[in-house]
């Protein structure tokens, strides 16, 4: 893979992904889909519409996972009350909004030809987005990616300690992805201000 370029032609983002890589990005969107909608802030699907709009029942204390935590922070550390009601306000709609980005990753990928199962070796995907569903991946990869470092522990600074672990240590692999994701990133970040 080149990582994400802009078409000269057309505008549009693409990138060339291998059956693997495609994949793989397909399965983290979708583990980060479903962290977000395993829990009790996750509005329920048979409401109303306007009613759903008007509902500021969501969640008022900080989720127990910490890759929620940390893609929910509170807004207002010294203040629990005002965290409470602000999370109450808008913790569902932002959960919708990252699951929405993220599912726009797995229809991206499925859209260019990825198949449910992944049998063929030797598969490239060919991708094309156009800005907005652009914008939507490069939010996702934030997610992603932040889900990967707070289950690691990774930590500003701690480089060495990633490089020196041995090449079968899960954990490298792991962070050999979260590398990957953030290098995925950067390219498109690069495709759209091109």
């Amino acid at each position: 893979m080149n990582g994400f370029e802009r078409h000269r032609k057309s505008g549009a983002i693409i990138a060339n992904l291998s059956g693997f890589e495609a994949d793989l990005l397909r399965s983290l969107a979708a583990q980060i889909v479903e962290l977000l909608r395993n829990e009790a802030a996750v509005p329920a699907e048979t409401q109303d519409p306007f009613e759903a709009m008007m509902d500021f029942s969501g969640p008022t204390s900080e989720p127990e996972d910490p890759v929620l935590k940390r893609l929910f922070p509170s807004a207002y550390i010294d203040d629990e009350e005002a965290s409470s009601e602000f999370r109450r306000f808008t913790e569902g709609t932002l959960r919708d909004g990252k699951a929405n980005a993220a599912i726009a990753i797995i229809d991206a990928l499925e859209g260019a030809g990825l198949p449910p199962l992944l049998e063929e070796e030797g598969l490239m995907i060919d991708v094309e987005l156009d800005e907005d569903t652009a914008q939507m991946w490069m939010r996702s990869f934030t997610d992603i990616r932040l889900a990967i470092a707070t289950r690691l522990d990774i930590e500003e600074g701690d480089e060495e300690f990633w490089y020196a672990l041995p090449e079968d240590d899960p954990r490298a692999q792991a962070h050999d992805i979260y590398e990957w994701v953030g290098w995925l990133q950067e390219t498109l970040v690069e495709a759209l201000t091109s």
